[in-house]
C-alpha cells in the first residue's frame, strides 16, 4: 500500500480512479504523460511530507510539556526550524507543480479513449531541373 499524501483525494478525483488503479495505469504502455507525471510528483510528495512530519514530531517532542526545560536547546530548535523550512519548501513546490499539472491537463471529456496516433505526412517536392549554364557541355574550339 502507498503512504497517503495531502493530495490523494485531488488526484483520485482528477483521474477518476483509486490510487492503486492510478499507479497500475501509470505503469501501462498507454499511460498518459499527465498521469505518469502526476504519479511521479505524488511519489516525491510522499517523501517531502514525511520529512515535514518527522521534523514537526521532533520539535513537538523537544518542546513537550513534560520535558525538562534544561534539555531545550535553542541551537537544536534553530536547526529544526531550518530543516522544517527546507522540507516545507520542497512539499509546497511539489503541491504547486501537481496543481499546475492538474489545471493544465485536458478535462476527462477531452481525453482520447485510446492512445493518440500521430500521422506524419510525407512532404515531397518536385523541383524543375536546374537551368544549364551557358558553358555547360560546350566544347572548346581549337584555335588554328
Amino acid at each position: 500500500m502507498h503512504k497517503p499524501t495531502s493530495q490523494d483525494a485531488l488526484l483520485a478525483k482528477a483521474f477518476g480512479a483509486s490510487l492503486s488503479d492510478l499507479y497500475e495505469q501509470a505503469q501501462g504502455p498507454d499511460a498518459s504523460a499527465a498521469l505518469t507525471r502526476a504519479m511521479e510528483l505524488r511519489s516525491f510528495l510522499v517523501v517531502a511530507e514525511e520529512q515535514v512530519a518527522r521534523v514537526r514530531d521532533r520539535v513537538h517532542q523537544a518542546t513537550a510539556a513534560d520535558r525538562d526545560l534544561g534539555e531545550l536547546s535553542a541551537d537544536g530548535l534553530r536547526m529544526d526550524a531550518a530543516w522544517l523550512e527546507a522540507a516545507l519548501d520542497g512539499r509546497n513546490g511539489y503541491v504547486a507543480a501537481l496543481g499546475e499539472l492538474l489545471r493544465t491537463m485536458p478535462s476527462p471529456s477531452q481525453r482520447p479513449e485510446g492512445p493518440v496516433q500521430f500521422t506524419q505526412s510525407k512532404i515531397t517536392t518536385t523541383l524543375p531541373p536546374a537551368p544549364a549554364s551557358a558553358r555547360a557541355g560546350a566544347v572548346r574550339a581549337r584555335r588554328p
